[in-house]
């Protein structure tokens, strides 16, 4: 993988995505060649059709990675990947009709448009078929030496094991600090030169997976091989890396203190992120109030109680805030003082409720919040204070997902699906740690346009 913009991204997802920004520039000079060609126009200058091949491959490209045709089903699946892309050409060709109404110079004609659009679907499908099931090929992956054989080792293992793993490991060294859960791992013992035996196996990183540390690190042989060349790593940044949110059962203090992330060079990113949820939250506000106050008035028709509710929540640095949402549940869904965790097809929620919870229109006042500073789009989502007091004491480090300002989606909400338990909060914990971790602007708009394929493919919406 590649860090951009302190988040991971593959190899193989990197080199996919400029293949196919190339091909949609291509496809739009192969539309405009052929559409001068059909009406008889002479051929313009290269340079003075930029700004539109610009418009278009950028548009198509961002909708591509909203709906998830960089996602692993989507890289492991020809027919996955092929439903993807024509719903993610549908889309952004709704947008580019969209920047043509607001600004029509960097637009292409809808002829054009037309044409441009069928190639770009042949030609980015006609990628696909050639490269096959190359990019998901030991070619792309990291070749991988650990250091342990106990069950850190084994986890390292299991993980390997899994569709879509960017990296393969080469072998495993018990290194006699606990009994071995690996078994075909070889002992430190065996190997006379460690550096000689990591450069013949081809690693291009070590991992340190040892069940204890204390007295235990092999720094000559660590030292040796990194003066090879060769990366050396901890499990902790590992499995960062690798499944992209921070493993709470390697994890401990120190690594959070020293390792790089919660950076306060994001002052001037967090101000930028500030103005954008006052203006496209006074945006939301004003074009869907029409449809927040028709789904409030159903919410009446179709049961006793008020439209909207408050409910308290968590906010930054553990302050407690008030959320506004359209009404779901019954007047009656909890006792006074009794939260309760919501539950696959839930019998308190109304029928219109469920409808608008499927559509996530429920979710629309929530921008009032965001209008007022107490919330971000994106960010951690609240959590009820009882529900906090709770996880605080059962999971280590949840005040710290506190530490950054809560959203409407997050990073655990577009790669975890919905869960209403102990052990669901333990893994959405890890994503917005992973999140407060490694904040960036980039990251921000990666969780905005992924959060378009949730709400097209709603996973446990409740």
């Amino acid at each position: 993988m590649i860090r951009l913009f302190k988040h991971y991204v593959p190899h193989t997802v990197l080199l996919l995505g400029l293949i196919d920004f190339a091909v949609l520039v291509l496809a739009v000079e192969a539309g405009w060649l052929l559409r001068s060609w059909q009406i008889g126009a002479g051929i313009e200058l290269l340079s003075g059709r930029v700004p539109e091949m610009l418009t278009f491959a950028l548009t198509l490209q961002l909708a591509m990675v909203g709906v998830g045709v960089y996602g692993l089903e989507a890289l492991r699946s020809m027919r996955f990947a092929v439903a993807r892309l024509v719903v993610s050409i549908s889309l952004g060709v709704l947008l580019l009709s969209l920047i043509f109404f607001l600004v029509p110079a960097i637009t292409l004609w809808r002829s054009n448009l037309l044409y441009a659009m069928l190639f770009s679907l042949l030609g980015l499908t006609l990628v696909r078929v050639l490269l096959g099931h190359s990019l998901d090929g030991e070619a792309f992956k990291r070749r991988v030496l650990i250091l342990g054989a106990g069950p850190r080792a084994a986890r390292v293992e299991e993980l390997a094991r899994r569709n879509g793993a960017s990296f393969t490991v080469v072998g495993y060294l018990s290194m006699n600090d606990a009994p071995s859960a690996v078994a075909h791992a070889v002992n430190r013992g065996s190997i006379a030169n460690l550096a000689d035996y990591v450069v013949r196996l081809r690693a291009s990183e070590v991992v340190l997976a040892l069940e204890e540390r204390r007295n235990a690190l092999p720094l000559t042989d660590l030292l040796r091989i990194k003066t090879t060349g060769v990366f050396v790593n901890d499990l902790s940044s590992f499995l960062e890396r690798e499944t992209g949110r921070v493993d709470l059962d390697s994890l401990n203090p120190s690594w959070l203190i020293f390792s790089d992330g919660f950076s306060s060079g994001r002052r001037l990113s967090s101000a930028g992120k500030r103005l954008f949820d006052i203006v496209v939250s006074a945006i939301i506000l004003f074009l869907a109030a029409p449809l927040i106050a028709l789904a409030a008035l159903m919410v009446k028709l179709d049961s006793k109680g008020p439209a909207f509710f408050r409910q308290r929540r968590v906010g930054l640095y553990g302050q407690h805030f008030d959320m506004l949402k359209l009404r779901s549940m019954r007047v009656d869904a909890e006792a006074p003082g009794v939260p309760l965790w919501a539950q696959k097809d839930d019998p308190r929620v109304t029928r219109i409720g469920a409808i608008l919870r499927k559509l996530r229109i429920d979710e629309l006042p929530q921008t009032w919040s965001v209008l007022k500073g107490e919330m971000s789009f994106v960010g951690p989502r609240p959590e009820r204070p009882q529900f906090v007091t709770d996880l605080e004491a059962q999971l280590p480090y949840y005040a710290e997902r506190h530490m950054v300002k809560p959203g409407i989606t997050g990073w655990a909400q577009i790669n975890y699906p919905y869960g209403a338990s102990i052990e669901d909060a333990r893994h959405k914990l890890e994503y917005d740690l992973y999140y407060a971790k490694n904040y960036s602007p980039f990251l921000d708009l990666l969780i905005l346009l992924q959060t378009i394929r949730v709400v097209l493919w709603p996973e446990g919406a409740r």
